[in-house]
């Protein structure tokens, strides 16, 4: 033959080009994701065992400065009566200012550079975040145990016995939870821990000492009594109270349980989509 032959080597075909090719995480998987993560999470307190310290000594010092400093002057039955009134303030306090840690530990694990980690791996993207804010709620749990521990050795006693405790502590960490992400907005928003925690501050002091937590909202003026009747720290820490020493409780439970709704359903997407923008 005069015309010149080639032979051309078989080609593969060439893979095909989709708009997505990455797999997709189902809400089974993402569960999963976050129970391995929180079990990451409650590995760090072997290794900083002083974040529990820091937990659990805040109690013991607001429980013994307002019992027996201003106990006598702030009911008119004295400090023992004002135990009574002040001991589910105080632990939902503590618990309400404990979740600020959740901001400032994410912001520090980012600026370590700890989540780009998990950003290479093939889990669920709100699953770092999960596994955070449910190590903490354990933490949380143990400062609870710290003020009612305290309240037991100053002669605090529910009439509603332990089946009250266990269920004024899952009220107090329902509302927690949502206020978890929140700060885990702020702490993926801001740049450093310390402007987390100075802003985390900011809000939690209004929200905490204008309420029901210290004082009867009744002996306000009148503008803070608006104000506190509407926080939703008076409706945990009435709750609370109503389920340790009687009272109502039907009301102000579902107020928290709808002040938790809402701060989980808009800080939980806010959160999750600040996390891909900056890990």
């Amino acid at each position: 033959m005069n015309a010149a032959t080639t032979t051309e080597r078989p080609t593969a075909p060439a893979p095909e080009s989709g708009p997505n090719t990455a797999v997709r995480i189902t809400p089974a998987a993402t569960v999963q994701h976050g129970a391995l993560l929180t079990w990451r999470s409650l590995l760090k307190i072997k290794r900083n065992p002083e974040e529990i310290l820091g937990l659990t000594f805040m109690p013991i010092m607001f429980a013994g400065l307002f019992v027996f400093v201003f106990g006598n002057s702030m009911s008119d039955g004295g400090w023992q009566s004002y135990r009574d009134f002040i001991i589910p303030g105080i632990a939902a306090q503590s618990v309400i200012f404990a979740t600020v840690g959740t901001g400032v530990t994410l912001n520090t694990d980012i600026e370590k550079g700890i989540f780009d980690r998990f950003r290479a791996l093939p889990v669920a993207r709100s699953a770092p975040l999960i596994g955070a804010i449910l190590g903490d709620m354990v933490r949380y749990v143990l400062t609870v145990a710290m003020v009612l521990i305290v309240g037991f050795a100053i002669g605090f006693r529910p009439e509603s016995g332990l089946v009250g405790l266990v269920a004024a502590t899952a009220v107090v960490m329902l509302f927690a939870f949502g206020l978890c992400w929140l700060s885990a907005f702020m702490g993926l928003l801001l740049r450093t821990p310390m402007a987390v925690n100075i802003f985390g501050s900011i809000w939690m002091f209004p929200l905490t000492f204008a309420s029901s937590t210290f004082v009867n909202p009744e002996n306000m003026p009148s503008w803070m009594s608006a104000f506190a009747t509407v926080n939703p720290v008076t409706h945990v820490v009435d709750t609370m109270r109503g389920l340790l020493l009687g009272g109502p409780v039907a009301e102000p439970l579902l107020w928290t349980a709808g002040w938790t709704l809402v701060l989980t359903a808009i800080f939980f997407p806010l959160a999750t989509r600040a996390y891909r923008k900056r890990a």
